[in-house]
């Protein structure tokens, strides 16, 4: 697919300009968008999951190299299948048949050009439900206005804003600044929209649009969340909702790293980030219980990337539908 924004690329805020309708970008990625699953997930946060489960599609590649990346497989080792407009129409909806709250896109940003066309295809063949935009945040504004009018929720990490871990562990050393102007945007194109829905006798929150930012603590790293703590609540309060998460997860690193300790978060770090959170008091937010389980990690391998508990897959790279 020619796209001016691929030859040379220019539309993350790397600007590699690489010209990817011959060759990869940074990203790993040439002008074909690659999938690796989709699934019914019931991972994600309350008003996303709600009663049936959020649709993700999970795209292949990415605009960062997270040494601590969770899902590696497909942001760093290529796994995935190159998907047309109408395969993506399917997805959505099989998705959407089985009651998914939402269709969810997960690291998408170094193909929003081609996206933002196939949800145009898809909203015009009978897709209602809304679509959020799952992302790292790092991602240029201009880049974003192509996905206005097309994205209702949006979900993006604010991983730090401190500029020489992101260096370290990204390799982004412009990280902070980049998130924060895309995150305002968000906030500023999507205000909140939470109802209530009720399904057999029970009643819970429904977002239909609105900003989820989510920030990931590192364990020994409780000055960094603090600081992103202190944007959030001067930027982001009353006006989106907060998702803090204890879930960090060691992974196979590629390189040593010295920025943090490779750990599962201990219950003294837990105890102090509930103490942080009440003195902020956040008008909305969602905290993790804290969880020495390991067993959610994905392999994207397996037709059943995640355990059968946590999802339904619909579609996988390996194995087209299922």
């Amino acid at each position: 697919m020619n796209n001016n924004l691929y030859t040379p690329c220019t539309q993350c805020p790397r600007k590699c300009a690489v010209n990817r309708n011959q060759s990869k970008g940074f990203c790993r990625e040439t002008d074909e968008l690659r999938i690796a699953t989709a699934c019914l997930h019931f991972g994600e946060e309350p008003l996303v999951t709600v009663f049936s489960g959020s649709g993700t599609i999970f795209f292949t590649g990415c605009t960062l190299r997270c040494s601590f990346c969770q899902n590696y497989q497909i942001s760093q080792q290529g796994m995935g299948k190159e998907v047309s407009k109408d395969e993506f129409l399917k997805m959505c909806i099989k998705l959407q048949e089985k009651g998914a709250e939402n269709i969810n896109l997960i690291t998408g940003s170094h193909h929003i050009p081609v996206i933002a066309d196939y949800i145009r295809h898809a909203k015009a063949n009978g897709i209602i439900i809304p679509f959020a935009w799952n992302s790292s945040a790092y991602e240029s504004v201009e880049s974003l206005e192509l996905l206005k009018g097309l994205v209702d929720i949006w979900l993006p990490d604010l991983k730090t804003l401190n500029s020489l871990m992101s260096k370290e562990l990204f390799a982004a050393e412009d990280y902070p600044s980049v998130a924060k102007k895309a995150i305002r945007w968000m906030i500023a194109t999507s205000p909140m929209n939470i109802i209530e829905v009720t399904q057999k006798g029970k009643t819970r929150e429904k977002m239909l649009s609105g900003v989820i930012i989510r920030h990931l603590f590192l364990p020994g790293r409780m000055a960094d969340t603090k600081m992103t703590l202190d944007w959030l609540k001067k930027f982001a309060d009353t006006k989106s909702c907060i998702s803090l998460m204890s879930q960090y997860t060691p992974v196979p690193f590629t390189k040593e790293i010295t920025a943090f300790q490779n750990r599962l978060v201990n219950s003294e770090e837990d105890i102090e980030l509930r103490n942080i959170i009440d003195e902020y008091d956040f008008d909305y937010l969602f905290y993790q219980d804290l969880s020495d389980d390991t067993s959610w990690l994905p392999d994207f391998n397996r037709t059943q990337p995640f355990s059968n508990s946590l999802a339904t897959p619909v579609w996988h790279w390996k194995e087209g539908f299922v």
